[in-house]
């Protein structure tokens, strides 16, 4: 391929991307509400995120690899029509059964994003596809930045249902235009799906590129799905008594994180995916770390609000830079599998971000807001020691190379 991707075709592809990832994050901000009118408790309120969280893993492992066999805009629109059938279920639900079924269906059918990011990688010069890459998942994190505020200020005024029935419209519409739009891809050497499905785990052993970036991320995902689980519930609180539409404001805060998206394609492209990465996972490490010492009087509440404000667009920076670094280095392993390294890459974190929304949940109704913020510190911190084996490791090649010259 001598054409790079067309500016006007990375637009639409990171607006795609943004829409559909949205899907996942409506409910975030919306736990309280949807608990109440579900009847769910405040122990299993952290089911509503974490279901679709699990419908969305499951959809990486067997949906999305199907974009190494069919023809990609047909998986894609399929996915969408899909997707906007479990958004309309959720929209009329009033049982908390009903409403968590819908959500296992969301997160399966928004995989579609992840048919998408590979879609532009395949469109793109080698050269440049970091950037593109970049680009891309800067749509995508607008997407998930943005669907927390967008469902408060729905929700506060008029319902969380209004919520999910718009994002059904808005699903079906974005499925008419990529089917207009979107180019045909179909794979150049297509396999049947059951040695595709097989493949899944020999990719998984003999790729540890991707394993570690999975580690890494599924570090950095889970305290991000910890903290927009519990920081809305919160906020809520009398310690800040922030309503559906202050929580609104403080989740757009947030999405000054996404400028780190295009800075770490850039980086990648140079070849400083290394200690990038370090930086992320400090930043994640730091974020938990700084509201432990907001104040807790409340003639400073306005204090400890800014603070946990800077704390999220620190965390929102480290998701966005180490998910375009993780895509950019598997990306690199080879096209004729790209979907499947894809879809292996995003199950294996999203099972951090399940486990991190599940726990945080959990902690913060049992245990209190610090033991939810030690918890959430924890994920990158883990992960942050796992990098220091491959930095070990490097520097030991580095030496070697010198002793053999």
């Amino acid at each position: 391929m001598n054409k790079d991707i067309s500016k006007g075709m990375v637009w639409l592809l990171a607006i795609a991307c943004g829409l559909i990832v949205a899907n996942l994050y409506y409910a975030q901000t919306l736990v309280g509400p949807i608990s109440a009118a579900t009847g769910l408790s405040p122990e299993a309120a952290g089911l509503i995120v974490t279901l679709t969280q699990a419908g969305y893993t499951l959809g990486l492992l067997f949906v999305v690899p199907l974009g190494d066999l069919l023809e990609n805009r047909k998986l894609v629109v399929g996915a969408l029509l899909f997707t906007a059938a479990a958004l309309a279920a959720a929209a009329s639900s009033t049982s908390a059964w009903t409403f968590l079924a819908a959500a296992l269906a969301i997160g399966l059918g928004s995989v579609a994003a992840q048919v998408l990011v590979p879609f532009a990688a395949h469109l793109s010069l080698e050269a440049t596809r970091g950037q593109t890459v970049g680009k891309v998942v800067s749509g995508l994190l607008m997407g998930i930045m943005l669907a927390r505020p967008v469902a408060s200020l729905v929700a506060d005024a008029s319902s969380w249902h209004v919520v999910f029935g718009g994002a059904a419209v808005a699903i079906v519409a974005l499925a008419a235009v990529l089917r207009c739009q979107l180019p045909e891809r179909v794979p150049a050497s297509p396999v049947p799906y059951r040695k595709l499905m097989a493949s899944l785990w020999h990719l998984f052993l003999t790729q540890p590129v991707l394993r570690r970036r999975a580690a890494y991320h599924a570090g950095l995902f889970g305290a991000f799905s910890l903290f927009w689980t519990v920081a809305p519930l919160m906020l809520a609180t009398p310690a800040f008594h922030l309503s559906q539409t202050g929580v609104a404001v403080f989740a757009l805060v947030g999405m000054a994180g996404a400028i780190a998206s295009p800075i770490a394609g850039k980086l990648a492209d140079s070849g400083h995916t290394l200690m990038a990465t370090a930086a992320a996972l400090i930043l994640g490490v730091a974020s938990f770390l700084l509201p432990l010492f907001a104040p807790d009087s409340a003639a400073m509440r306005n204090v400890s609000l800014a603070i946990l404000a800077v704390a999220s667009i620190v965390l929102d920076m480290g998701v966005a830079a180490n998910l375009v670094l993780g895509q950019r280095a598997i990306f690199s392993l080879g096209a004729e599998v790209r979907s499947r390294l894809n879809g292996l890459y995003f199950a294996l974190f999203f099972a951090g971000g399940a486990l991190g929304s599940a726990l945080g949940g959990w902690v913060y109704a049992s245990h209190g807001w610090h033991a939810a913020l030690l918890t959430g510190a924890a994920f990158p911190g883990l992960a942050l020691l796992y990098w220091m084996s491959e930095y070990l490791a490097s520097r030991r090649t580095i030496q070697s190379i010198h002793y053999t010259m």
